[in-house]
């Protein structure tokens, strides 16, 4: 059952700190719903104990974990000044909570939310000024969970993969699939429910067609997004959840937080977040990349470097 936000907020505190092992990074724990999350909190390497810095959650595509691009964009934030939380979701990565790889969006805001809680109660932090970077699939859920969490005071959302039930179609090839797709999805839940056993499949692969992300290149690039930190699987119960989430609609919850986008056309869904800028009422801002793909926003250092000057520049107008 879904918990209260203000009860979100109260089961959320830190158990534990520690040194995370690259870069000026420490491990962090927090509770989200009783499960333990674990994140890493990335620092400016000239920070001095007792600065209250800027901070930002940073959270990643579908089926990732901490390591990858929510680490290298922390990271770069961190280099511009800014203390930078990337943290594994409820089962997924080092934190607690079954099932596993499962890609809830509700699930996944609420932990979004009792990080921002969590997050705000650090020693380096400086609470009035916390704000939200999602990337990809992820956008949404930061978006919602700003919409809930008092915490979060600006957002800035990196090829935000937002989808709606047009979209859902045109994607996943057409209603029948989309259908079917949703069944698969139901079947497993079902099972889980009355066996305890997850179903599984394949996430990414550059050979077996049945993957569910086939020939994508980062998820299936060793180093990249092939990580020892990252399971290579799909939770099947995931279907119904991840295509019945309108998160094009969201922007209408947002009222007057400031937003800025970053994307390219020759990456995922542009539809979306077009649709999702146009339905924005409070402060916003989009750039828009030349022929950058969406693999190229979480790894490739010239799209990383301007998504990051951008997202920070946003966050030094925004989070003052």
């Amino acid at each position: 059952m879904t918990k209260t936000i203000a009860a979100l907020a109260a089961s959320t505190a830190a158990l534990a700190l520690g040194t995370a092992e690259a870069g000026m990074s420490k491990r962090v724990v927090f509770t989200s719903n009783g499960d333990r999350l674990v994140g890493d909190l990335y620092l400016p390497d000239d920070y001095r104990e007792g600065d209250k810095l800027p901070a930002v959650i940073v959270t990643g595509a579908w089926t990732t974990v901490k390591e990858q691009m929510p680490a290298r964009y922390a990271s770069e934030l961190a280099d511009r000044g800014y203390a930078a939380l990337a943290f594994d979701f409820r089962g997924w990565g080092q934190s607690e909570g079954t099932p596993r790889q499962l890609e809830d969006p509700e699930r996944k805001t609420q932990d979004i939310v009792a990080a921002a809680s969590f997050l705000a109660t650090q020693p380096e932090i400086d609470s009035e000024r916390l704000g939200g970077l999602g990337i990809c699939a992820s956008s949404g859920y930061m978006v919602d969970a700003a919409a809930r969490a008092p915490e979060i005071r600006s957002l800035a959302l990196v090829a935000p993969w937002l989808h709606d039930a047009a979209l859902v179609n045109q994607v996943y090839g057409g209603e029948e699939s989309v259908r079917s797709l949703i069944k698969t999805g139901r079947d497993a839940e079902r099972g889980y429910e009355r066996t305890g056993e997850e179903q599984m499949a394949l996430a990414a692969s550059s050979t077996d067609e049945s993957a569910i992300m086939f020939q994508a290149p980062y998820y299936t690039q060793a180093e990249v997004g092939q990580i020892p930190e990252w399971v290579n699987e799909f939770n099947l119960a995931s279907w119904e959840p991840w295509l019945t989430y309108d998160a094009v609609s969201l922007s209408a919850n947002l009222g007057d937080m400031p937003v800025s986008i970053v994307h390219s056309e020759a990456a995922a869904v542009p539809n979306g977040a077009h649709r999702f800028f146009a339905g924005l009422r409070g402060p916003k801002e989009e750039l828009w990349l030349e022929d950058v793909t969406q693999f190229g926003f979480y790894h490739e250092d010239e799209p990383v470097g301007k998504a990051a000057d951008r997202v920070s520049a946003h966050f030094e107008a925004t989070l003052r």
